[in-house]
């Protein structure tokens, strides 16, 4: 059955949407390049377990709490080699006063950020060995620019956060961010729901395809503590249909880093 018609199966014209675009990709003989971030990882709960379940052969950047990951997340992927540790800040504390919250602020210390980022970036790798993976994935998505040039001396080598102009990243360090987060913040933290994720997903594709940054890769964005059975059929059913599409890959973060 063709992504079209198994779209026509599940539900609604937004996949017959996203059908009808990873088909535009197809016919140009181009494959548009996704990739996943979770964030908020601290420890291994059913939550995650599930999560690790719905990924089944698709790479998954696991963004970790630092200061308070324990030894049992490091156990629960023992058996999930495609899940790569990223660094979800330090402690994942609001230091933005009464503004927006962020645990990277302008108003913070450079050396004060630089040891929470080494001090995060050492106990990741030691509990995690070389599934770690250090690039930043700050909460909340909030990293002030200022700091950008502080991360090679962190040992950092990436950063993701929500997709947004910014100024260019210093050399060695590499942009990977997320474009769609399936949680509805700003209400009860439910699933966005159908149509806003698929219709964004359209919407990266398309400008991709139209020649808006081509090969840079579209992130989606979980929270597996928040998931709610909406936004888990969701995925769920996204990851399904797009696994075996010839105009559509997943990549893990690694695979980023250099492009």
């Amino acid at each position: 059955m063709n992504l079209a018609a198994r779209c026509n199966s599940v539900t609604g014209t937004a996949w017959t949407d996203l059908a009808g675009e990873l088909d535009a990709w197809a016919a140009q003989g181009r494959v548009a390049r996704l990739w996943w971030r979770d964030d908020d990882a601290v420890e291994a709960t059913p939550q995650l377990e599930t999560l690790i379940g719905l990924a089944d052969g698709i790479p998954l950047g696991l963004a970790v709490i630092a200061s308070t990951a324990r030894s049992n997340l490091a156990g629960i992927l023992e058996s999930a080699p495609l899940v790569t540790v990223l660094q979800h800040g330090w402690r994942h504390a609001n230091h933005g006063g009464a503004g927006k919250k962020s645990e990277f602020p302008a108003t913070r210390q450079a050396k004060a950020v630089v040891a929470d980022l080494a001090a995060g970036r050492d106990r990741l790798s030691d509990l995690f060995g070389a599934r770690f993976l250090p690039v930043l994935a700050p909460p909340w998505n909030r990293f002030a620019p200022e700091f950008d040039r502080l991360l090679p001396e962190a040992g950092l080598i990436g950063l993701s956060g929500l997709a947004r102009s910014r100024a260019p990243l210093p050399d060695g360090i590499a942009g990977i961010d997320v474009h769609l987060d399936l949680v509805e913040w700003r209400g009860d933290r439910s699933f966005i729901g159908e149509d806003a994720a698929l219709g964004g997903l359209v919407a990266e594709l398309r400008a991709r395809r139209l020649g808006e940054e081509p090969n840079a890769a579209i992130g989606v964005l979980t929270h597996h503590l928040v998931m709610d059975a909406g936004g888990a059929a969701f995925l769920a059913d996204l990851l399904d249909l797009t696994r075996s599409h010839r105009a559509i890959r997943w990549f893990g973060p690694a695979a980023l880093l250099t492009e």
